[in-house]
C-alpha cells in the first residue's frame, strides 16, 4: 500500500501544512469539502503543493516527522526545489483517475475533411 507525506496551503500561502496518508485523493477532497470551520475561505487549505510517496507506513511516518519539525523556511525551501511556481499538483494527481472512469469532455472529434 502506498503512503504519502505531503504539504498543504491556502491559496495565499499563509500557512503550511504536513499532513500524511494512505489516500491521498480522499484526504484532499476532503480538505476541499470542509466547511469553513477555522479559517475563512481565503484560508481554506485547498492547494497541494508538495508530495513524497513511500512503500510502508514506517518510511511515511518517519518522514513526516520530520519535515513537521521544519520551520516554515525549510518547508518553503522544500517546496521550491521541486515546485519552484507552487502549481497546485491536485490536478495532475487525479489526472488518471479522470481519464480511465469517463470519456474526456474537452476531447473533439474531428473528421479528415476538417484537417485537411
Amino acid at each position: 500500500m502506498k503512503n504519502f507525506v505531503y504539504v498543504i496551503t491556502d491559496r495565499n500561502r499563509t500557512s503550511l501544512h504536513v499532513g500524511m496518508s494512505s489516500d491521498l485523493i480522499k484526504t484532499l477532497d476532503f480538505y476541499k469539502q470542509m466547511p469553513c470551520l477555522f479559517f475563512d475561505s481565503g484560508q481554506q487549505l485547498t492547494r497541494l503543493v508538495y508530495f513524497e510517496e513511500f512503500k510502508t507506513e514506517a518510511q511515511a511516518l518517519s518522514r513526516f516527522k520530520l519535515i513537521s519539525r521544519f520551520t516554515r523556511t525549510q518547508k518553503e525551501r522544500l517546496v521550491r526545489s521541486c515546485n519552484p511556481d507552487w502549481v497546485d499538483l491536485t490536478i495532475g494527481l487525479d489526472f488518471e483517475h479522470i481519464t480511465s472512469g469517463r470519456k474526456m469532455i474537452n476531447q473533439v472529434n474531428l473528421t479528415f475533411n476538417m484537417l485537411s
